[in-house]
């Protein structure tokens, strides 16, 4: 009888199971789950692996492999671990795993040194107890450990994968192609640039939770499409079910399509432009013995040489959110009062090169990705003839993402256009990541590719990663009105998220642009 039961439950199971073609422009470049802190590897490595602390629906923090934690002393946390959960390929879940998992992401070849920049190490206490030790008083703490995805000690070490993938180098290792987590959805298949399939994890702990259990995804299979005609006409055809980035000039085609239904809103994420105001002299420009760059007038020439409303009207087709300053008002730190831009004005860009001494100005290349952003590519296109107008002469050098990022990665930049998102909601992750000195502290200027660097800005980060309340809240504002005024990134926008799909599908629509297919049906 219990036999027949169990016949007749899998019989159920499968006849609600489903599959999802999913598509977007562009492929992760790795699986390893601390090389690469980046929208497109993580939108695929969220699904596979877990999380001590998760994110609900609402981006607020719930419970995940930790059920509870408490910060038992001011420079020490304690998390309970979930009893029971297993890894994909069998292995027992436990507190050595979450230490090994807090080390493996503070090693040199990590780029999510942010989310543990404060913590001195991860010890057992008990098999399912672990105590995060930091080296002050962090309180922010499980907003970044909301983004630290755990590995299994025993399957790294067989794999000689103790340390996360050097991207930079563009090593290959058993992570960049296999995966191990203990997450909604099992990596079945890797093909790189051409599909990757997740299949459902069954013993996932997270399906008795309210909120995953209608969700009835039995199998996922990702395709990165990089031509936007293409990708559209496959949702259109039926042959993919849900895109995460349809291109914005076909939307209104897409809402008036039959069985398509397109959802939308704001992404927690600032598409600015950096510059390298480090070196002397620019790697990528016909100036000699001078980096133009360094000069306040001229980053505020480029700035002021950018006609933003035309980009959000042309360009961006008014799905954008025009700033002055780089990051959204979700994020907990945004001040209104800050986020003013300098206006457009192509004549006092010209006056403020003359000032400079760049009369006739200078030529300089910018660094693109051409399929990670909406629209990065015109972005730049549009920003390079704007520059030349006032006599920037700027060539324009747009790649697909993984190169990009190796590219930027190596400092191998002069100015280049960036996308950042902020997953732990708080400022100071932009700030440290994208602004702080790079003195070799855990996280400190992972991001800052510019390699801006302002004392002031340091002991206001400095504030913010150790004191909480009016100091902290002050120090941020602070920070902000030297962003403004010290211009080391020049802010475009806030980007817009479209997201397409068959009518038959259902997905919760996400400020982080994440899919979590833990919460999805396909009817």
């Amino acid at each position: 009888m219990a036999a027949a039961l169990a016949m007749g439950l899998c019989a159920g199971w499968a006849a609600e199971a489903q599959t999802v073609r999913w598509s977007a422009s562009g492929d992760p470049n790795t699986m390893d789950p601390h090389s690469q802190n980046v929208g497109t590897v993580t939108m695929v490595l969220q699904q596979i692996y877990d999380t001590l602390i998760a994110r609900n629906q609402d981006l607020g923090l719930a419970p995940g492999l930790a059920t509870r934690w408490e910060q038992v002393e001011p420079t020490r946390w304690r998390f309970w671990l979930r009893d029971g959960v297993t890894f994909h390929e069998g292995q027992a879940f436990a507190a050595e795993d979450v230490v090994f998992s807090v080390t493996r992401a503070q090693q040199p070849t990590s780029n999510y040194a942010i989310y543990v920049d404060t913590i001195d190490r991860a010890v057992q206490v008990e098999p399912l107890v672990v105590d995060v030790i930091t080296t002050v008083a962090d309180p922010i703490l499980p907003n970044k450990i909301a983004s630290l995805m755990i590995m299994s000690r025993s399957w790294s070490e067989a794999h000689n994968a103790t340390r996360p993938q050097n991207t930079r180098a563009r090593e290959e290792m058993f992570t960049t192609r296999n995966a191990n987590g203990t997450g909604a959805f099992r990596l079945q298949t890797r093909e790189p640039d051409v599909r990757t399939v997740l299949v459902r994890n069954r013993d996932w702990w997270g399906w008795r939770e309210p909120a995953s259990r209608e969700a009835n995804i039995q199998e996922i299979i990702y395709r990165p499409i990089s031509s936007d005609a293409t990708r559209v006409a496959a949702l259109l055809s039926g042959e993919v079910d849900f895109v995460l980035d349809p291109p914005l000039q076909d939307l209104n085609r897409l809402r008036a399509a039959p069985n398509i239904k397109v959802t939308e809103g704001p992404e927690v994420r600032t598409i600015f432009l950096a510059m390298d105001v480090y070196r002397d002299e620019l790697l990528y420009s016909d100036v000699r013995g001078r980096n133009p760059f360094k000069d306040l007038r001229v980053r505020q020439a480029l700035y002021q040489a950018i006609d933003i409303q035309a980009i959000h009207r042309t360009v961006m087709r008014g799905q954008s959110v025009v700033t002055g300053t780089f990051f959204p008002p979700q994020v907990n730190g945004y001040s209104q009062e800050e986020d003013v831009r300098l206006p457009y004005d192509q004549a006092r860009a010209r006056q403020l090169l003359a000032e400079a001494g760049y009369p006739n100005g200078f030529e300089v290349t910018l660094d693109c990705p051409n399929n990670r952003y909406i629209n990065d590519e015109q972005i730049c296109q549009a920003v390079a003839a704007m520059w030349t107008r006032v006599g920037v002469r700027t060539r324009l050098n747009a790649m697909p993402l993984a190169p990009f990022f190796a590219k930027i990665q190596r400092d191998d930049t002069s100015v280049y256009l960036l996308g950042w998102g902020v997953p732990t909601l708080d400022a100071l992750y932009s700030f440290q990541s994208l602004l702080r000195s790079r003195d070799g502290g855990q996280g400190n200027g992972i991001w800052n590719y510019g390699r801006y660097s302002n004392a002031r800005m340091d002991e206001l980060i400095g504030i913010m990663v150790n004191q909480s309340g009016a100091p902290r809240d002050a120090a941020i504002r602070e920070a902000l009105r030297i962003y403004r005024e010290d211009i080391p990134h020049i802010p475009l926008h806030h980007q817009m998220i479209p997201w397409a799909m068959r009518a038959n599908f259902t997905i919760p629509h996400m400020a982080n642009n994440q899919p979590y297919f833990r919460w999805a049906r396909m009817n």
